[in-house]
């Protein structure tokens, strides 16, 4: 029990670091609670059972989130697992920290429903894949509520994947592929990188174990070799800054395993192969610095042809901002720079928590010159946007397949005819196009002009075309639209308009 209280001490700690002006009683009041409640519980590994709830809050603690969150982290499993019921949770802990635990029990149980056909919306041949698709589209349900319903679930989720050796192998894999394809997506979307790359890399470990236990050897016995050249990258980067008058600090970040892995199998290239396996970071003042930076880096270094990304200009769907380039360090060495401000770099680092954070007051900072305010809102409004999607598919299935699609990142930048950008996934047409602008531009649409040529409705947009969209007054959607569109936004459009025009 020592080591519990020292790892619940250890929480108190990090939490008082960043809210030090709030009283953490009732941290520990849901602290004694929990572990009153699981008792007589143990993990499969054999460890106590309140070495879950504490392992999720202190993960909840390095995302630095309330103190409601964190009471919930701590509680999470009453519901579900002990004789502790609702009534009693809320005369102890009120409202919030209550609707946060039932938000995550609400979750939990999707996971167990019957796989009886005759239990399920409707007959599939694959009841696994239904059960999973209904939990899902529930689950975006429940998060639209209180987003740090999902945060309590990613944090407890990545603990199930950092014990998951105790369980057995078919229960890993099921459990590994589910993190894999929706949670460390979701997490992307969030803008939650750290938590994202940790679920990846554990997916590895059990989808893969050899290729994982190859690559993690590989990489750790050239980790020596690799501090050496990346104190003399950040010496060689420190001494050409040094004759720019701009504000920054910088640090260097390995690349997690997976993406490693991902990328091995995206060029076909072995492990001895890929170059770029540690990235550098610079952190500055402001956008206008960032883009100083650059300039400074690129006369100094030559630029890895077509590396360069803006993601300031043109965010990501999670508001990740940060402007990307590689670098020739030397003659068979290149190197991944990142540049940001501090702002970004917050809202790198924790995504929607720190959002969360800022919208509490718990860190609020003055946004640089350039920056983009409540970058949150954006993904609080994603998941809204979720609701009506799945109001609008025809079975869970089809919702699931949205879903994922939607976390999909690989995107293509289209300009409309007055060069704003549009985002899109990939295989997009001129109708996804024109639902992405305006509801009643897609209804009308007759037909498109990408780059001045006339084109088919099911033309496969690109990345830098310019599309125009020609409308007719009265023309209405066409029931086999639903074939050629690929987002969510556009179907789900196009069923509503058929479904309420005769």
């Amino acid at each position: 029990m020592d080591k519990i209280k020292t790892s619940f001490d250890s929480i108190l700690e990090k939490v008082h670091s960043y809210l030090p002006d709030q009283n953490l009683e009732i941290l520990e009041k849901a602290y004694q609670f929990s572990l009153k409640a699981h008792r007589d519980q143990a993990r499969a590994g054999g460890d106590p059972y309140i070495t879950h709830p504490l392992a999720v809050t202190k993960i909840l603690s390095e995302l630095q989130l309330d103190i409601a969150t964190l009471c919930a982290g701590l509680l999470h499993d009453v519901l579900e697992d002990t004789q502790v019921s609702n009534s009693l949770l809320k005369n102890e802990f009120g409202e919030e920290i209550t609707t946060l635990v039932e938000g995550v029990t609400k979750i939990d149980s999707l996971e167990h429903l019957s796989s009886n056909p005759e239990n399920l919306p409707f007959f599939t041949s694959n009841p696994e894949l239904l059960k999973q698709a209904e939990y899902w589209r529930k689950m975006i349900i429940a998060t639209a509520k209180d987003i740090r319903v999902i945060l309590l679930k990613l944090a407890d989720r990545k603990h199930n994947m950092e014990t998951l050796e105790f369980l057995k192998s078919d229960k890993q894999t099921k459990i590994a592929e589910e993190t894999l394809t929706l949670y460390a997506p979701l997490a992307q979307r969030l803008g939650m990188y750290k938590l994202k790359s940790d679920m990846e890399d554990l997916c590895l470990k059990y989808l893969d174990s050899e290729k994982y236990l190859i690559l993690k050897q590989k990489v750790d016995q050239r980790e020596i070799q690799r501090e050496e050249w990346i104190k003399k990258c950040v010496e060689k980067i420190k001494s050409v800054l040094s004759l720019h008058p701009f504000p920054y600090r910088i640090s260097s970040r390995p690349k997690n395993l997976y993406s490693i892995y991902r990328k091995m199998l995206k060029q076909n290239k072995p492990f001895e192969e890929i170059q770029d396996l540690v990235g550098i970071r610079l952190v500055t003042d402001s956008v206008e610095h960032c883009y100083a930076l650059l300039g400074a880096i690129h006369t100094h270094f030559a630029p890895v042809p077509d590396s360069f990304t803006d993601y300031i200009s043109v965010p990501k769907n999670n508001m990740y901002q940060s402007l990307h380039t590689t670098i020739a360090f030397n003659k068979d060495e290149i190197v991944e720079i990142q540049i940001r401000t501090e702002q970004m770099n917050q809202v790198c680092e924790y995504g929607i928590a720190a959002h969360w954070r800022y919208k509490q007051g718990a860190a609020a900072q003055t946004l640089s010159a350039g920056e983009k305010p409540d970058v949150g809102e954006d993904k609080l409004d994603w998941i809204k946007q979720i609701l009506e999607w799945q109001q609008d598919a025809k079975n869970p299935k089809e919702f699931l397949d949205w879903l994922k699609l939607d976390l999909n990142f690989d995107q293509v930048f289209v300009f409309t005819p007055k060069g704003e950008v549009k985002k899109l996934p990939q295989g997009s047409t001129p109708i996804d196009f024109a639902y992405c602008v305006h509801t009643e531009l897609g209804h009308q649409c007759i037909g498109a002009k990408v780059n001045n040529k006339m084109v088919r409705l099911d033309t496969i947009l690109k990345s830098g075309d310019r599309c125009e969209i020609i409308t007719r007054k009265g023309q209405k959607p066409h029931k086999d639209w639903l074939e050629l569109v690929k987002t969510p936004r556009a179907k789900s459009k196009i069923r509503k308009f058929l479904r309420e025009v005769p």
